[in-house]
């Protein structure tokens, strides 16, 4: 039997279905509640202390009033020589990041023909690697005087001679970085040592805010590891990452950009028992 209720105005369905919508999404996003309820964490982070970061990405998130994590290769000449301006940057609010002191990496992998024998993870032991990176710590301790901060293994390669040695130093560290989707799918499976994040060689600035805005949706956060920024090498052109930050700037009512370490504890914060 056909119901004879009277059926809502079309204006009226609009309107409730809009409602239903609002309500899922909100729903959705309660399940991680941001601070001062936005409804996304964006991670901006730049690898192995380039000349490029310091010219260019530097000038434009200060610019905007963004922080970010800088993860510096402290072997690299740009740390020796440009001293001052990464105690700057410290100094703005943004994280010095541990990414050890000799970037080794594994030389097994493929399109790793640059790397070093003396620098080759497989030939490695995981105590060499545990000297390295407290080694790295304390020389960053040096330069920005701050004893929390977070970790990116080089290369995204966890194995020393075979052996993991990344769990021997994650407790050293408030949050590490590892290779992954950029976005985060769901945050009650997040692993805060293990924070999935992608380096976005080659993008447009649309398909990275393409990325921020699929984040939002979600109610979860999106993590970028940039290295050239306009120059030197895995590079993203300098339009393109003053595209994202314009985006980012434009919407800090619902979007968290905020250092690796500082969204690391927030979440771990989030799930200590009360």
């Amino acid at each position: 039997m056909r119901s004879t209720a009277a059926r809502p105005e079309p204006s009226v369905r609009s309107a409730l279905g809009l409602l239903l919508l609002a309500c899922a999404a909100s729903a959705h996003a309660q399940g991680f509640a941001w601070p001062d309820g936005r409804r996304a964490a964006v991670s901006l982070a730049y690898d192995d202390a380039l000349p490029s970061q310091l010219d260019i990405a530097v000038p434009a998130l200060k610019k905007r009033g963004l922080k970010a994590s800088f993860y510096l290769t402290l072997a690299n000449d740009t740390v020796a020589k440009r001293l001052d301006d990464w105690r700057a940057v410290a100094a703005d609010g943004n994280e010095l990041g541990n990414h050890t002191l000799f970037h080794p990496c594994s030389a097994s992998q493929e399109g790793r023909e640059w790397v070093v024998p003396y620098r080759n993870l497989d030939t490695m032991t995981p105590p060499q690697m545990h000297e390295e990176v407290r080694l790295a710590n304390a020389m960053l301790h040096a330069i920005d005087g701050r004893d929390r901060r977070t970790f990116t293994p080089p290369c995204g390669d966890r194995l020393a001679g075979g052996k993991d040695y990344v769990d021997g130093v994650s407790p050293l560290f408030d949050g590490l970085r590892v290779p992954g989707d950029a976005v985060v799918s769901e945050m009650a499976a997040l692993d805060p040592n293990a924070v999935p994040v992608m380096a976005p060689v080659g993008l447009t600035g649309a398909q990275l805010i393409a990325l921020v805005e699929d984040a939002a949706r979600k109610g979860t956060m999106v993590s970028f590891t940039f290295h050239g920024v306009g120059g030197d090498y895995l590079t993203t052109s300098a339009q393109a990452h003053d595209a994202l930050l314009d985006y980012l700037a434009a919407h800090r009512d619902t979007l968290w950009v905020a250092t690796f370490d500082d969204i690391a504890t927030y979440i771990r914060s989030r799930r200590e028992p009360k």
